[in-house]
């Protein structure tokens, strides 16, 4: 029954307890507002939550008695007042330690691989080269590399918080993770906007917005939660009813004001798991 929480635990347990560069360009929105409506895309969001690689897929390799006795260690990791109940707060500093490490360690692998000797910073120059030099030697293969490059050089100088054409450790986790950093939240939006935006017009119409999230065929009847999304629309990210997102109703999309991405997955996982509706997670609500 709690297959899904079962799951997002184990995640975040392989992170904690597991035997233990090229940069990858995402294709998701942030969304960490988002109220997702289709299951499987909402099982994928939490699974993010907890962990955000393939860690789970290990996970589901594990024999069933071993699944059981490490979501007993990630729950006893989780309950840090140890009463035998994980509370909210828990929870929440249990998904904010996660997400906060995952993106430490991202960037220190990422780190290692491109710095290559120069010191405390890394330059776009060398980057560049890294990454895109085959686009130079004429192997891209079919494929035009130029609008990722240009898109990776506009959101390297937006980084470049002091514009030397260098990024230090931090301003490189900025590049990489620009859905952390208040400084790059407009790069975020831009770049939705590049990806959503089919007729280029500077706002994303109801079709746009839909197309983005569901492709059926000619024919097919609408899921509900694509229905929802339509209703969504209307009350809710076209603020002024104009028919259209703006730059800043995108932007209240994807990256609220205010908005405590750990403390609403916290919230929902908790909906998700409490049987007994006393609002907490005892240990055996995780393992059943």
């Amino acid at each position: 029954m709690l297959s899904l929480v079962v799951n997002m635990l184990a995640s975040a347990l392989l992170m904690g307890i597991a035997e233990g560069g090229v940069l990858e360009h995402r294709e998701e929105r942030i969304q960490h507002g988002r109220p997702l409506s289709d299951k499987q895309e909402q099982e994928d969001y939490d699974h993010d939550a907890f962990l955000g690689d393939e860690d789970a897929e290990y996970f589901e390799t594990l024999d069933p008695d071993e699944s059981q006795r490490r979501l007993g260690i990630i729950c006893d990791k989780i309950d840090k007042d140890e009463n035998g109940l994980i509370n909210l707060e828990e929870l929440q500093k249990w998904i904010q330690f996660v997400q906060e490490r995952e993106v430490r360690e991202d960037t220190e692998r990422q780190w290692g691989e491109r710095n290559k000797g120069q010191g405390e910073h890394v330059s776009w120059d060398s980057f560049r080269k890294d990454v895109y030099g085959f686009i130079e030697e004429g192997g891209e293969g079919g494929y035009n590399f130029q609008p990722m490059m240009d898109r990776d050089s506009r959101r390297w100088q937006k980084a470049d918080s002091d514009g030397d054409g260098k990024l230090t450790k931090l301003e490189f986790q900025a590049f990489l993770h620009p859905e952390d950093s208040g400084y790059m939240r407009d790069i975020m939006v831009i770049e939705t906007l590049e990806d959503m935006d089919v007729d280029k017009d500077g706002s994303l119409s109801l079709d746009e917005y839909i197309g983005d999230m569901y492709k059926g065929m000619p024919g097919d009847n609408e899921p509900d939660w694509v229905t929802q999304e339509r209703e969504m629309f209307a009350m809710e990210r076209d603020k002024d009813g104009d028919g259209f997102m703006s730059f800043e109703e995108v932007q209240q999309w994807i990256i609220p004001d205010d908005f405590d991405h750990s403390l609403a997955e916290a919230k929902h996982l908790i909906v998700k798991a409490d049987v007994n509706g006393d609002s907490f997670l005892s240990k055996e609500e995780v393992l059943e």
